[in-house]
């Protein structure tokens, strides 16, 4: 493999830490911000519940998603449906999978940080493809919501029937959307400083 090819592989598995590094800060501050939104849209009254027994419900939800040794999906104080634990499990694959690659993209990048170069114009054009999913995301978030779960889902498990999986009415889209916006803001961020910095 020549020097150029190095750089290329290098470059990409670059690419992948920046985007699963992104994801991954997103996903630890998503407690933040459920904490936040609970009183800001009145979460605890929605659900009839204390903010407390709430966040209490989400730290389960996240510990299931986090943990590769938790066992089946559960909430002390909301019923889920057999379509809903199944979503909650493909979910949880994603995860696994994005740490996996988070991990392992990490690892090579250290051990070859100073033995390779990267060709600084990928990451504009990885900018680029962003900022028009930006675009996107900010004209109509519900059908770029939508879109999102059907390319990574290939089941129709994802749409939750409140009635049988009442945890969605404590997800508003405002959640999601905090979440997006502070993902493409550490995305878009680090591959333009990625794009700006001196090999």
């Amino acid at each position: 493999m020549s020097n150029s090819q190095r750089d290329a592989v290098y470059t990409i598995v670059l690419a992948l830490f920046i985007f699963t590094f992104s994801i991954t800060v997103t996903i630890f501050a998503s407690y933040a911000i459920f904490r936040f939104d609970i009183p800001h849209y009145f979460l605890d009254q929605e659900a009839n519940m204390s903010g407390q027994k709430l966040m209490h419900n989400y730290n389960q939800m996240m510990n299931y998603l986090l943990n590769p040794f938790s066992g089946q999906f559960h909430l002390d104080n909301f019923r889920s449906s057999y379509n809903g634990r199944v979503h909650f499990a493909d979910c949880k694959k994603l995860f696994m999978l994005n740490f996996g690659v988070f991990i392992l993209s990490g690892v090579y990048i250290w051990f070859r940080r100073k033995k390779r170069a990267y060709f600084n114009r990928t990451f504009l054009y990885i900018a680029i493809v962003g900022i028009i999913l930006v675009v996107l995301m900010a004209v109509d978030f519900d059908d770029f919501f939508i879109v999102f779960h059907k390319i990574l889902f290939r089941n129709n498990d994802w749409l939750f029937d409140p009635a049988l999986d009442p945890i969605i009415n404590l997800l508003p889209d405002e959640f999601f959307v905090q979440c997006f916006v502070l993902f493409f803001i550490l995305f878009e961020g680090l591959n333009l400083y990625k794009f700006f910095s001196k090999k």
